[in-house]
């Protein structure tokens, strides 16, 4: 298997997800089996309907670019006629006529050259934009992926810390009886196991609602099961980590909402210089060739003729009402808003990575604190019920130990899962959201 199946344009997008097996736009259940990461993601791509929206406008960005350079051909034309004159209350003959002309811009000045530069930098803002939206619905995908990792750990958490309660309630039954504790260590011990219940309920109440995003995205019905699988402890090391200048430059080159900025602001000057070269002469040329077959009785009839004509023609607008005058200032005033937008987008993004760099860091911290504390959290129940099996610790204690014990895990859980959904956030943030993924375990890097 690949390492992911989404391919980021860059310069010019032309691979798309529409080109994958058409027969997974037709499942109505979820596959069977544990699905990984990447399965997760091919498989909403070729699913999603937002990112096929923006693939068919890549498209049609395309087709328009095509039809650009069409202003590099001749135009022919061609007609023909029949006509039957009707005159002095009766039908004349028939007359048949034909003709094809065609013409050809010789010279302009450049303006068909910034015609169709306009059109291709359309196309490859439009391919960016493309690019954008597949990696804005895979990162979502991956946080919804990584929420239900987080909502199964917390019913597997909820679930021990249940039986755990349950054994602590087994055991004041046993001291109640024999007459070692009292009356108060039950009714304690029973509180402590219903709230453990309730927090199992909770947790599977979480964990239906994160199985149904992750389906809703996948465009699946979100009653319906699926298995993933979890996520290697290695993964989101700080070995991993680069600085922030080398992230800042990996965004400068692929990031899509900068490259499509540079695009429309490279679509925006090739605009105005058409509009001024429109103020510009033309020079084309022009033939053409007609046959008429007129009847004996008509004015200036004869026998079947042949005519032709080839020519050159220069024109040029002298007067059009000042339009082409506004229409080149509001050229250059776009050009100039592009150049604007241009750099508040890179401002935006500098940012972006910043923030993320930081929130990434933060949370590698934050999972090495929870994972301390889960430690020693789990040490002081074991030893609190110890103690309490021995009459040294009171089942207030054990209590207290177990409520953070359950604390624990769900804080090292979510700071868990939170480092990959960061670590995802700082790969969307550089333009590169593959890179916030693992490669299938024996894949060769190299691939």
């Amino acid at each position: 298997m690949k390492k992911i199946l989404v391919v980021l344009a860059v310069l010019v997008p032309s691979v798309s997800v529409a080109a994958q097996d058409e027969s997974c736009r037709t499942m109505t259940t979820v596959p069977d089996g544990e699905l990984t990461l990447q399965q997760v993601i091919e498989l909403g791509l070729c699913r999603n309907p937002e990112t096929a929206a923006a693939y068919l406008s890549l498209e049609s960005a395309r087709f328009n670019k095509n039809a650009g350079y069409s202003q590099y051909l001749p135009s022919v034309s061609a007609s023909a006629s029949a006509s039957m004159p009707y005159r002095n209350n009766e039908f004349a003959d028939w007359s048949y006529g034909a003709s094809i002309s065609a013409s050809y811009l010789i010279f302009d000045f450049g303006k068909r050259l910034s015609d169709v530069n306009q059109l291709i930098d359309t196309w490859r803002a439009t391919g960016f934009d493309y690019s954008e939206s597949v990696q804005n619905y895979v990162y979502s995908v991956i946080g919804a992926y990584y929420a239900l990792l987080n909502a199964d750990a917390d019913v597997f958490t909820a679930r021990a810390v249940q039986q755990v309660s349950q054994t602590a309630k087994d055991m004041a039954d046993t001291k109640y009886k024999a007459g070692v504790v009292a009356k108060a260590d039950v009714l304690k011990a029973e509180v402590t196991l219903a709230s453990s219940n309730l927090d199992l309920e909770r947790a599977k109440n979480n964990r239906e609602i994160a199985k149904g995003t992750l389906l809703a995205k996948l465009s699946f019905p979100a009653d319906q099961d699926i298995q993933i699988a979890d996520m290697p402890a290695e993964f989101g090391s700080e070995s991993e980590n680069k600085s922030i200048d080398e992230l800042i430059e990996i965004a400068r080159e692929r990031r899509p909402d900068l490259l499509r900025a540079t695009a429309n602001k490279d679509a925006a000057w090739h605009r105005r210089n058409s509009t001024f070269l429109s103020t510009l002469p033309t020079i084309s040329a022009s033939g053409s060739l007609s046959w008429n077959n007129t009847p004996s009785d008509v004015y200036n009839a004869g026998s079947d003729q042949l005519s032709g004509s080839i020519g050159i023609r220069a024109s040029m607008p002298i007067f059009t009402g000042f339009s082409n005058f506004y229409n080149s200032r509001a050229a250059q005033v776009n050009y100039e808003r592009a150049i604007e937008q241009e750099r508040q987008t890179t401002d935006n993004a500098m940012l972006d990575v910043f923030s993320a760099y930081q929130n990434y860091k933060t949370a590698q911290t934050v999972l090495t604190q929870t994972e301390a504390l889960l430690e020693s959290a789990k040490e002081t129940e074991n030893v609190t019920a110890g103690m309490y099996k021995v009459g040294k610790a009171t089942m207030l204690d054990w209590q207290q130990a177990l409520a953070d014990l359950a604390d624990a895990h769900k804080q090292n859980n979510a700071a868990k899962y939170d480092l990959f959904t960061k670590r995802a956030a700082l790969a969307l943030a550089i333009g590169d959201i593959k890179d916030g993924l693992i490669e299938d375990e024996g894949e060769s890097t190299d691939e």
